[in-house]
């Protein structure tokens, strides 16, 4: 069963989420703690795992790979081998953002930052249909990314 999260914690996880860059410092100040609880907090919650790593957030377009495209994938065998193939064929393609195990019409659900439709063409003619055991895949275009969080703080 999961910790339960005081009011505290709450409050430094969302200043994270918002900046993770935050010194101990600034991130003391915004939560109302001195810098020493502080540091302990964010410590423990890292080992507890419910910080589980920092990152740097990219901006796609301005590398290039600005298209989003959500992929939805069925395979041809649904044993544990074609499961594990799959999801390491996906592991090892860094334009793969995300990959869902799914329940429902489609085994897979893949988001792929792509450059234009020239790009989505070449990841699935290069990368995506070569891969063993795929059956069918069916391919949309995002227009606009109207809401995008990496993580939640729950209430």
């Amino acid at each position: 069963m999961p910790r339960q999260l005081d009011d505290i914690d709450r409050r430094i996880l969302k200043a994270l989420v918002a900046n993770g860059r935050l010194s101990n410092t600034e991130l003391a100040r915004e939560v109302g703690l001195s810098p020493s609880p502080c540091w302990q907090r964010v410590r423990r919650l890292e080992e507890e795992g419910v910080i589980s790593g920092y990152t740097a957030v990219l901006d796609h377009e301005a590398l290039g790979v600005g298209e989003t495209v959500l992929i939805e994938v069925s395979l041809d065998r649904h044993d544990p081998e074609a499961l594990e193939g799959f999801g390491k064929a996906m592991a090892e393609i860094p334009e793969v953002l995300e990959v869902y195990l799914m329940a429902g019409d489609c085994d897979y659900f893949v988001k792929v930052a792509a450059s234009g439709t020239k790009g989505v063409e070449e990841f699935l003619r290069e990368r995506l249909f070569p891969i063993p055991g795929l059956r069918h895949s069916k391919s949309s275009f995002s227009l606009r990314c109207l809401k995008k969080v990496t993580s939640c703080v729950p209430g």
